[in-house]
């Protein structure tokens, strides 16, 4: 863990690590004995309809610290790496000293190596694509990426390839030479502390598989329960890890422990990801371990 005590209260801090590490309870200590405003970096979390499954800090820990960019997109909003570093950028002007926390490498690489500005994709052209990988499978979108850009995306995260085909289809151009136009960045790691949790895989895998039983004490299925009407799996805030298991049960096309058990290793899979992604690319971070 961190020497608060040689942590300036001056500086931003940066908190990335994979889901169920432990980054918001960090972010809180920091927190509660520096000061600071807690900032969302976590893709799932700006979305309004999941609290409980995106794992949002409660209202709890909410009222114990400033917290900013959580649940505040409407479900059926686009959002995209380009509105989170717009939002961001307010808090850096020096008022109040960010701490940023969350486990979506993009928005930790777009803020402090910049963020190539790509144009927004047209309507239509995201349509195709999701309806393409509704028929297809998004397999087929992978296989029409060149190879560089297959080997600068997460090739085993739909969104991320579905954004690369929809980048490339859109603009005729290859997503890798969009960010080799990368503007400079808002937050060089040079001004600002840097954190990232680097865990043992069996302690964060027993830490997932309780942590969703705990969510699912704490309301998940009345949450996906409030989702169901007019639930569409297309939506980006529809990939909140156990939504589409939760979903299923609802529909009575799983029992409840089946949909627990897909969800947890669902869970597994998407930090064995982060994980290898952060490492990959998070080099120059001071890695950590939790308490």
């Amino acid at each position: 863990m961190i020497d608060l005590k040689a942590l300036s209260p001056e500086i931003p801090v940066l908190i990335a690590g994979p889901t169920a590490s432990g980054k918001s309870a960090l972010a809180l200590q920091i927190a509660s004995q520096q000061g600071g405003v807690i900032v969302n970096a976590d893709a799932l979390q700006v979305y309004r309809n999941w609290r409980v499954l995106s794992a949002r800090p409660s209202a709890e820990d909410e009222a114990q610290a400033p917290h900013a960019m959580y649940g505040h997109i409407g479900k059926t909003q686009p959002y995209s790496t380009g509105h989170w570093l717009r939002e961001i950028s307010t808090f850096l002007d020096g008022s109040q000293r960010p701490i940023i926390v969350g486990g979506t490498g993009l928005y930790f690489g777009a803020l402090t190596q910049g963020l190539a500005e790509i144009p927004e994709t047209p309507a239509e052209i995201r349509d195709e694509a999701n309806e393409r990988v509704a028929s297809e499978g998004f397999e087929m979108l992978r296989r029409e990426l060149d190879a560089e850009t297959l080997s600068r995306i997460d090739t085993l995260n739909p969104m991320r390839v579905q954004r690369a085909w929809e980048v490339q289809r859109a603009t005729n151009r290859p997503l890798w030479q969009w960010q080799d136009e990368t503007p400079a960045p808002l937050l060089p790691l040079s001004s600002c502390a840097p954190f990232l949790f680097d865990v043992d895989k069996e302690w964060l895998n027993q830490r997932i598989a309780k942590r969703f039983s705990m969510m699912l004490d704490l309301g998940a299925l009345d949450e996906a329960r409030e989702n169901l009407e007019d639930w569409t799996p297309s939506l980006p805030s529809s990939k909140a890890i156990g939504a589409p298991e939760l979903i299923a049960y609802l529909k009575g096309e799983t029992t409840l422990e089946e949909a627990r058990e897909l969800s947890t290793i669902a869970t597994r899979q998407y930090a064995k990801r982060q994980r290898s992604w952060f490492r990959g690319r998070m080099k120059d971070w001071k890695h950590i371990a939790p308490n």
